[in-house]
């Protein structure tokens, strides 16, 4: 069992690896080196393992450090977040709630979400980070955030709860030199020859399969020649000329002028948002967020 009053020389580790030189590490912290080695010294004699591999050169993380690295970087963070919590307790503000969120999300139902929630619960702050629906269940499992709003894949398990929110319509995302940018809609056979920009299927099983189902049901399948973890990757590549891309048709002013998203003449609504959040401990704030995302408000302003 790891001793609690290490807690101060984990966060020394993690500075550490990210500076990969204890002189550095030292000048961030503002401290001296010798008590820094110090204290990486007592840790690895409390965790009976050796974290960092010294030279000249600077500091290299041993196979044991690089193994515990994720785990301390993320009870780092839930640190971090706890100090926040704590200085606007005294400071007389609310709670710290943090969402998890798509880009397709982010875009969408967000700016409504957050706007009506700074209404109803003045005294809540919202924290956003951007993930992709692979890792919304992990994240909502460890704590790293409280509510997340994403594709959810498959059975989420008996600690997790979901709502489904809406399906979009997709469209195709095209450089605008591209000669079916020019038309006012595109059909899926158009896009037989394209070089095609997509999610790896880890990512998102549903939304590649559905994808490809919908292009073997007009007779093709989909060339793709570039993978990325978001939808605002997809449309960066897209204006650089890598490729077209099948996204939600809400984003057409995301590319700005590099990119010109049009409908498809034919009906491929696959993206599905759904808000999940953990159920292990009743949270009435959570539960009343979750409320607010689920009224009708939200749902119409996010078609």
């Amino acid at each position: 069992m790891i001793n609690f009053r290490l807690l101060k020389h984990l966060y020394l580790f993690s500075v550490v690896a990210q500076e990969r030189h204890f002189r550095r590490a030292a000048a961030r912290l503002g401290m001296s080196q010798p008590p820094l080695t110090e204290q990486i010294q007592v840790l690895e004699a409390a965790l009976r393992v050796k974290l960092f591999e010294r030279s000249s050169k600077g500091v290299q993380l041993t196979p044991e450090g690089t193994a515990i690295l994720p785990a301390v970087q993320k009870l780092v963070l839930h640190m971090e977040r706890l100090e926040v919590a704590v200085q606007e307790a005294i400071s007389g503000k609310g709670r710290v709630v943090t969402i998890g969120a798509i880009t397709s999300a982010m875009a969408s139902l967000l700016p409504t979400l957050i706007a009506q929630v700074k209404v109803a619960m003045p005294d809540v702050k919202l924290a956003v980070i951007e993930i992709d629906s692979a890792e919304a269940l992990t994240a909502l499992g460890d704590g790293t955030i409280d509510i997340a709003f994403a594709r959810m894949e498959g059975e989420t398990g008996a600690a997790i709860s979901t709502r489904p929110l809406l399906t979009e319509q997709l469209g195709v995302a095209l450089p605008p030199w591209h000669a079916l940018a020019r038309q006012p809609v595109v059909s899926m056979r158009d896009l037989a020859d394209e070089e095609f920009i997509m999610f790896p299927r880890r990512v998102s099983p549903s939304f590649f399969d559905g994808i490809v189902s919908a292009c073997h049901s007009h007779g093709f399948t989909p060339r793709i020649l570039h993978e990325t973890r978001s939808v605002a990757s997809q449309i960066a590549l897209v204006g650089c000329s890598q490729g077209v891309a099948l996204v939600p048709l809400g984003l057409q002013n995301i590319g700005g002028d590099t990119v010109v998203v049009r409908p498809l003449r034919e009906e491929v609504s696959l993206v599905t948002i759904a808000v999940a959040w953990s159920n292990r401990v009743p949270d009435p704030m959570i539960e009343q967020i979750v409320g607010i995302a689920t009224s009708t408000d939200v749902k119409s302003v996010a078609l």
